[in-house]
């Protein structure tokens, strides 16, 4: 609940994510001096992220894409399903058009680069505890633009041209696993890996691996809809 002017009626509790001790502690200095937030936890790990969530339920999670035992995108997506009022920002270093489409499949209300100003910070925070998505405009209109290309094309018989190993790799591609970790689950090489990509792009007409992320995000749309 918030009062007339917008403005939340207590403070918003955060879950700072980051491998970094001292990351994780400049931003519990920037923003726990603050009214508005309530810092009431910190994670280094997927694991210890999505413990720290379930314990605190918090309203908002700040979130490192890259952690040491796996992605903040996949902590994101099964906080998101389990605690679907809390809300996630990713925070990074390098803007990735693939981790950003990742992202916003698993259900991120923002992604922010950490060269972000420290007001700017907060005001992207307040404004996601409202419930706003935000993106940094350094790379979402070419995200988006994308998400919309490919969403506007509805054509899930192409995917009888991919062979099962080819559809059970593009489920991965979908998740934002890197072509590394689609190797190890697969037992296959790099290599190999990076070839199937290639040929499961050529024969859904598609340039990229993010646009085959929002294809397969589209299709499971369109099939809740239907």
């Amino acid at each position: 609940m918030s009062d007339p002017t917008g403005a939340p009626d207590r403070p918003l509790t955060l879950l700072l994510v980051d491998d970094h001790e001292v990351v994780r502690q400049g931003l519990a200095a920037l923003l726990g001096r603050r009214e508005e937030f309530r810092v009431v936890g910190e994670a280094g790990t997927v694991a210890e992220a999505i413990a720290a969530a379930r314990r605190f339920r918090p309203d908002l999670i700040v979130m490192d894409v890259r952690l040491p035992d796996g992605s903040g995108i996949e902590a994101c997506r099964e906080i998101r399903a389990e605690l679907p009022g809390t809300r996630v920002v990713m925070l990074t270093s390098y803007p990735d058009e693939d981790a950003v489409l990742s992202a916003i499949i698993a259900g991120a209300s923002g992604y922010l680069l950490k060269q972000v100003r420290a007001r700017d910070l907060v005001a992207a925070l307040q404004a996601v505890g409202r419930g706003e998505s935000l993106l940094d405009p350094a790379v979402t209109g070419r995200v988006l633009e994308r998400i919309r290309r490919v969403g506007a094309t509805d054509q899930p018989d192409e995917l009888a041209q991919l062979t099962p190993q080819e559809q059970k790799i593009l489920l991965l591609v979908a998740e934002g696993k890197t072509n590394k970790e689609i190797a190890v689950d697969v037992f296959l090489s790099d290599k190999t890996v990076k070839n199937y990509v290639s040929s499961i792009l050529a024969k859904l007409n598609l340039e990229r691996r993010a646009q085959a992320a929002a294809y397969m995000a589209h299709l499971r749309e369109s099939s809740r809809g239907s």
